[in-house]
């Protein structure tokens, strides 16, 4: 699927193919939360780098949060106009960039299950939603991101 995407004052609009655009996992730790998050979280879902296409890249900073004490080597990157999260790229897996959820443009599938995860982290005021479409992880789930969707389709065939 290709999606397109955008900061909210529109000097960085991206696009990139993923086959797995379903927006399932709510992250809750801190970084998400405080750099991204609306709800008390952030959604990330996965895109292949190498079809990434920006435009307003000069309008493009990047936020390396520390983690006990460490920069962290993550990629976080976002308009620095406006402000919007992109997306978030590590090197250890180069092949993928993860835009966040709330910056893309594109109509994504609604997921039929959400996964909660970083729990551990939440702030005290975030009331996670229970039942049989929510899925709590106190910090990573056992499943990738495409492992998900794989299991997505299975269910669908």
């Amino acid at each position: 699927m290709k999606l397109e995407g955008s900061c909210h004052c529109g000097a960085v609009k991206f696009s990139l193919d993923s086959n797995t655009p379903i927006p399932y996992q709510r992250c809750y730790c801190t970084i998400c939360r405080k750099t991204a998050g609306g709800g008390g979280y952030a959604i990330n879902i996965m895109g292949w780098a190498d079809s990434l296409e920006v435009e307003g890249s000069e309008n493009i900073s990047v936020y390396h949060a520390v983690v006990d004490r460490t920069e962290s080597p993550v990629e976080r990157r976002f308009c620095s106009k406006c402000g919007s999260a992109l997306w978030v790229y590590h090197d250890k897996w180069p092949d993928l960039v993860h835009p966040f959820a709330s910056a893309i443009d594109t109509s994504l599938p609604k997921p039929g299950e959400h996964s909660h995860m970083m729990l551990e982290f939440k702030a005290e005021w975030i009331e996670v939603p229970e039942g049989p479409q929510h899925v709590h992880f106190q910090s990573y789930p056992d499943k990738s991101i495409e492992v998900w969707h794989d299991r997505q389709r299975g269910k669908q065939e």
